[in-house]
């Protein structure tokens, strides 16, 4: 008799918890598969920092299949679920379909940038959801602050040298509190014009920074931020962005090259796809983790509605403590559903919450004590190290090379403005240029050169490879020699020789992204 197959779409907190206890309860009853767009889970928490320079980017991911062995890992992202037929189907990360069947199926597929209808903002603004986004927010900032500390357009470098986040909850306020004490550090050692120093501003409509947390957590998040310098404006967010700053809605303009979007997030929208009841975007689910009429069915995570036990009539919120916990339930209750153990309902109270605020700082209320100052960051960074599935040792070795030694501070260029776009349902996956992800067509239903024109960042002709380089977006003109950019000397193009490709192929310019161009210097199959 064959095993059952369980399948579980999404690697996240709930997805990557759900996984590790299963394999444990199983063992090997079961076959267990998890279907994730990465090999690895990525530990959200701690993404600012990759962006501040203080942790690499491989530390705040733990390999899947390096911790759950008796895990099979499927790299995919699933496109439709049939549940009549019981199916998952997925595209893998080279553009190759492929079906899963399944006994039981866990939809912890996370969720992604939460969009507004402001205009200018889908263009010109980047989200902080994902390792690609962070490593290109990192770059993009220290190159700002590079230009700027080479011009004498005293216009020119504050403008460059001004940082917009947009978001006061948890992500926003620590990308605002490690990128001012980032781009310090930075000037500290390259110096600006006479009187000027990098500016960051976090807005959010809400009244106080951290609305979802007690306002004494708030208060001391708010003091920090301000006495760092930080411009923190309540109340006020933004009305439109273009290419050159952002209007609020007081009235103000703010020149600027960086627009950093942490409004919140939405559920993937995958969840929508398959006509069920939904609760705000999120599947409805019942304190059991089961979708009603569906009993194969699980769901947990951002993905999920949970009906919250503690707070009759409400829905337990979409953080990264719910998942995890949500995720270790669900597990139980798979098990359950095959006769081992009996099934539980979720129920969970809050142990505390905590906010990095960078170098010494943290706002922290664990067990409902609430802590500022050192106290408040040995106790974030323990509960970080305690919470991490993975990649202890590294992370506080890091912790600590970057107390007693200087961060660098360099762009490596690897991720681009435009393969980074704020509309997107993977943004754990950079767009790539003539790759399966590249070729994907925009929610618009465009191809990948009109997709490249709605992507953040404006036109291709303007912002990325192959055309105009950028002389009013983020980033400023590229290096020569580089895409887009003037060529080299002594190459065939400077040297005034013909480079053009073959008829088939189109022209470069504004509206083609990069891609593999076809040699001519012999025949391919067909030609002879």
């Amino acid at each position: 008799m064959s095993r059952p197959r369980i399948v579980i779409v999404g690697a996240g907190f709930a997805g990557y918890r759900t996984a590790q206890i299963l394999s444990r309860t199983a063992r090997g009853r079961a076959e267990i598969v998890i279907l994730n767009p990465t090999d690895y889970f990525l530990y959200l928490p701690l993404l600012p920092q990759v962006a501040a320079g203080i942790l690499e980017p491989r530390r705040v991911t733990v390999s899947l299949s390096g911790t759950l062995p008796h895990v099979k890992l499927v790299l995919g992202e699933s496109d439709r679920i049939d549940l009549d037929a019981r199916q998952v189907h997925y595209t893998d990360p080279e553009g190759e379909g492929g079906t899963l069947s399944y006994d039981r199926l866990v939809l912890a597929a996370g969720s992604v940038n939460k969009l507004l209808p402001i205009p200018g903002v889908a263009e010109h603004a980047h989200g902080f959801r994902g390792l690609p986004e962070a490593l290109y927010l990192r770059d993009h900032v220290t190159r700002q602050v590079e230009l700027a500390a080479a011009t004498d357009d005293p216009k020119r470098c504050s403008s460059r040298c001004t940082f917009v986040v947009v978001g006061a909850g948890y992500t926003g306020t620590e990308v605002a509190a490690h990128g001012q004490l980032f781009t310090d550090a930075q000037v500290a050692k390259q110096p600006l014009r006479t009187g000027m120093r990098p500016r960051w501003m976090l807005l959010d409509i809400a009244d106080r920074v951290l609305p979802e947390l007690d306002e004494r957590l708030s208060r001391t998040a708010d003091a920090v931020l301000r006495e760092r310098g930080v411009d923190v404006r309540m109340g006020t967010s933004v009305k439109e962005a273009t290419p050159d700053g952002v209007l609020l809605t007081d009235g103000e303009f703010v020149d600027t090259r960086t627009l950093v979007w942490c409004v919140g997030v939405r559920p993937d929208p995958l969840a929508e796809s398959l006509g069920l009841p939904m609760e705000r975007g999120r599947l409805l689910v019942d304190p059991h983790l089961q979708v009603p009429g569906r009993p194969e069915v699980f769901a947990c995570g951002d993905a999920a509605a949970v009906p919250d036990l503690e707070n009759p009539g409400s829905y337990t919120p979409m953080t990264a403590q719910h998942a995890w916990r949500q995720g270790k339930v669900c597990a139980h209750n798979i098990a359950a559903s095959f006769g081992d153990g009996e099934r539980q309902a979720y129920r969970h109270k809050d142990l505390g919450f905590v906010v990095d605020l960078g170098g010494a700082k943290a706002a922290a209320n664990p067990l409902g004590v609430n802590l500022s100052g050192v106290a408040a960051g040995a106790v974030t960074r323990g509960y970080h190290l305690a919470a991490m599935p993975g990649n202890r040792v590294r992370v506080a070795a890091d912790w600590l090379l970057d107390a007693v030694l200087p961060r660098q501070a360099v762009q490596l260029g690897l991720v681009r403005s435009w393969s980074v776009p704020l509309d997107t349902a993977s943004p754990e996956v950079a767009r790539v240029p003539g790759g399966p992800l590249g070729d994907t067509p925009s929610p618009g239903g465009a191809g990948p050169a009109e997709a490249a024109k709605n992507q953040p960042g404006g036109e291709p002709a303007r912002n990325q490879p192959g055309g105009e380089p950028a002389k009013n977006q983020p980033g400023g003109e590229p290096a020569k020699n580089q895409p887009g950019g003037e060529p080299a000397k002594g190459s065939s193009a400077a040297d005034g020789k013909d480079l053009a490709p073959p008829p088939d192929q189109p022209q470069p310019g504004p509206d083609v992204a990069p891609g593999p161009v076809r040699r001519t210097d012999r025949p391919s199959e067909g030609d002879a």
